[in-house]
């Protein structure tokens, strides 16, 4: 495989982010064009996008349509996760499995050395390395067999 598994290396730098004091409407609505279930939410520091947290499309629904509330007079900052679980880019993949499943979490924003967004993992991301790993695997046990029949008539 050509790419580190870290969450660095099997992250998606691009990444749609919505600010703490974005309406949870418009929220909603960047998630929809974007076609995703999520935003990060930063902050603009010195730069950098500075992580501060984690919106998703469960979090309205659960958190605001459920409730019966009305979304309009709502910000990020009223209904994000306030649970942050981050990794850092060099972090390995088993290390980054490990912490989503002890938290429950789906979607994990990578950060820099400055706690900078770099990108997001999400479970998906990972399904996907881990299939991919799995397939070379079959494809080595059935060479192995191939070559086996050669040299073993």
């Amino acid at each position: 495989m050509d790419q580190q598994l870290t969450a660095g290396g099997i992250c998606k730098r691009k990444v749609s982010v919505a600010y703490q004091n974005t309406s949870v409407t418009a929220a909603a609505q960047l998630m929809r064009e974007d076609h995703v279930g999520c935003l990060v939410v930063v902050e603009d520091t010195n730069g950098s996008r500075q992580v501060r947290g984690l919106i998703t499309d469960r979090d309205i629904v659960m958190s605001v349509v459920a409730m019966g509330l009305d979304p309009e007079p709502l910000c990020l900052e009223d209904v994000m996760s306030s649970r942050l679980v981050t990794a850092n880019e060099g972090d390995p993949l088993p290390v980054l499995m490990r912490n989503m499943r002890e938290h429950g979490v789906r979607r994990v924003p990578v950060v820099g050395p400055n706690d900078e967004l770099m990108g997001l993992v999400t479970l998906d991301d990972v399904l996907k390395i881990l299939a991919q790993e799995m397939h070379l695997l079959v494809g080595s046990m059935d060479a192995s067999i191939k070559h086996e029949r050669v040299r073993r008539p």
